[in-house]
């Protein structure tokens, strides 16, 4: 819509600014993640660094950004909540060995399955959960510790710093490219925000903020209060949207006891500051190695593998797309097992590629690996040196890069293609899309979808398949077939024959049909029970190689004999007399339904 993915030259310095701009979005949702999870902000970041670092170096697709996700982070909830952090590490790395798995076995090609209406419902599903995720910024913490929306002059503050920062992404370029313009407009923004924070009174800020303009360190202290609020009081709880739901209880905490609770949250026990990673058994508790841990652990590590390749194959479609280049998907899936296996090792939640993070890398001019080193390497740098300063960058800022990419992400021309594409392709289509928008389930919804498109595609070819009729010159009645022969078209192609009424020879030719699946065998297998009860024989001509594979590993469920031939001699072991074939023809193949199953 606004051009934002347009063709750019790969070089250095474009990798590396597009890197420290990503690095610098990537900070809000590493950390929201990890919340998500129910573990510390350190850890979302860590395993931003190990999985972006990996995935560039090793990855499958460059420009593609990986890290901390909600989709991997929403499946390990309930295993740190149900047995605690230290079964999540041995999740994550049995994850990773699983991914290395898939695409040693090169199953990573099975992306090219994805049908084109389900990458659209995928695409556009995609940009509204990044839009309503934003919305997530705009909230404050009560004095009942929960989150609510802010109000007064510092929502308007932050509304129109939303506002500049999405147009000087969208200026800037007309101007100068020497720059990333999301980058340019992280600068100015926060430039512009120390200034308004040390120059405005306090009392314009929102509702237990202690700064006008919301910021990175603002959004931390945030979010642990809200956390420490729901531990003290368990009848505090967000719903979908975020909202606070308090349910009546004697055991619910008094509103003293949460203010108590929250004012013991400070900005140093929330800081983003720390040292290097450890491996995680030198940090935590190692589970026991037995049996019983690893089924505990088994169901989530498949579901976190699954999520995280279908999420990183769908980026890399997508990339591949805007970029006009082609990812290697096999390659990315062992890229995302090392990483995640590395990243599990040493403390990780797991993670996978980061769609709004790869698409602002695209815009800002990343397209070579060199961009994901930056974006991970300057995430570790943040931790370990920069905290303090990433910690002042306003989230206005951030909402306002995140919103150019939910505009330049949504396929647009798709809301005008009801009318100019099968019905059938828009509502799989508007199907993925919701299922994305309701659930935030971003792989549930491209299986899903996946399958109504193949379930149509089943439907459709189901209904093409008929025969023309005639008659040789020996009085056999021949049914040339047209169409697929599978498990969906099987009713239709016994439809087509009438025994009772034919002649006592009849043939049916294959030459412009496929005998696709074993349901298709035993349609054709049942016809010649039909015939050979009515006295009558079947024969099959045309047949193309695949069937004849087909029907000669089906064995003893259907048997088949060749008739004369005037270059082959096929030995058979029926006693009737076989047709006699004509030099001009195909050899024939005589069903024996009285062998048959």
């Amino acid at each position: 819509m606004l051009n934002l993915f347009a063709t750019r030259p790969q070089n250095l310095k474009n990798d590396v600014l597009s890197g420290i701009t990503v690095a610098l979005a990537l900070v809000p949702e590493a950390v929201a993640f990890a919340f998500l999870a129910g573990v510390s902000p350190i850890i979302g970041l860590y395993s931003a660094f190990f999985i972006g670092l990996i995935t560039a170096v090793v990855g499958g697709r460059p420009g593609m950004i990986s890290g901390a996700t909600g989709a991997m982070a929403v499946v390990v909830v309930s295993l740190v909540a149900m047995h605690g952090i230290e079964y999540l590490f041995p999740a994550v790395i049995l994850c990773g060995i699983i991914q290395v798995a898939v695409g040693s076995a090169r199953l990573g090609m099975l992306i090219r399955m994805v049908p084109h209406p389900v990458v659209l419902g995928f695409v556009n599903g995609l940009a509204i959960v990044i839009l309503l995720a934003q919305f997530g910024s705009f909230k404050t913490v009560s004095n009942a510790g929960h989150l609510a929306y802010m109000r007064g002059p510092a929502l308007w503050i932050m509304l129109a710093l939303v506002a500049l920062t999405m147009s000087i992404i969208w200026l800037l370029p007309k101007l100068t490219r020497a720059v990333p313009a999301s980058l340019a407009a992280i600068l100015i923004v926060t430039g512009i925000s120390v200034a308004l924070n040390s120059t405005l009174d306090t009392k314009l800020a929102a509702e237990n903020q202690s700064q006008v303009v919301l910021t990175v360190g603002d959004m931390l202290m945030t979010n642990a209060k809200s956390q420490a609020a729901a531990q003290l009081d368990p009848t505090l709880a967000a719903n979908d949207h975020g909202a606070a739901v308090a349910a009546s209880s004697t055991e619910a905490a008094t509103t003293a006891q949460i203010e108590a609770a929250m004012a013991q949250v400070t900005p140093e026990s929330v800081s983003l500051s720390a040292g290097l990673p450890r491996p995680f058994f030198l940090e935590y508790a190692l589970p026991p190695l037995t049996l019983s841990t690893l089924w505990i652990v088994l169901p989530y590590a498949v579901t976190l593998a699954g999520v995280g390749l279908i999420e990183s194959l769908m980026t890399l479609t997508l990339l591949d797309d805007i970029t006009e280049t082609r990812g290697q998907g096999n390659r990315e899936c062992i890229g995302q097992g090392v990483a995640n296996m590395v990243c599990g090792l040493f403390g990780g939640m797991g993670g996978c590629a980061m769609i709004g993070q790869s698409l602002i890398n695209v815009n800002s001019g990343g397209r070579g690996r060199l961009s994901g080193v930056t974006a991970a390497v300057c995430l570790l740098l943040f931790v370990l040196f920069l905290a303090p300063w990433i910690e002042m960058i306003p989230m206005a800022a951030l909402v306002g890069v995140m919103f150019m990419v939910v505009i330049g992400t949504f396929e647009w021309a798709s809301l005008k293609m009801a009318r100019k594409v099968p019905v059938s392709d828009y509502v799989v289509m508007v199907l993925v899309a919701g299922y994305t928008v309701l659930m935030h389930d971003l792989a549930t919804a491209v299986v899903l979808g996946v399958i109504a498109s193949a379930l149509v595609f089943a439907w459709q070819h189901a209904k093409h398949i008929g025969a023309d009729i005639k008659y040789n010159e020996f009085g056999s009645k021949i049914y040339q077939l047209h169409g697929p022969l599978f498990f969906a078209s099987t009713s239709s192609f016994k439809e087509l024959f009438d025994p009772k009424s034919d002649p006592d020879d009849v043939v049916i030719d294959f030459y412009y049909t496929r005998v696709y699946d074993q349901s298709g065998l035993e349609a054709i297998n049942s016809l010649a029970e039909r015939y050979e009860a009515a006295g009558k024989r079947l024969h099959l001509t045309h047949l193309s190689n695949e069937c004849r594979r087909l029907l000669n590993r089906a064995g003893d469920l259907v048997e088949v004999n060749l008739s004369e031939d005037p270059q082959y001699h096929v030995a058979t072991d029926r006693i009737e007399p076989l047709l006699v074939q004509r030099p001009s023809e195909q050899p024939e193949y005589e069903v024996n339904a009285a062998t048959a199953l």
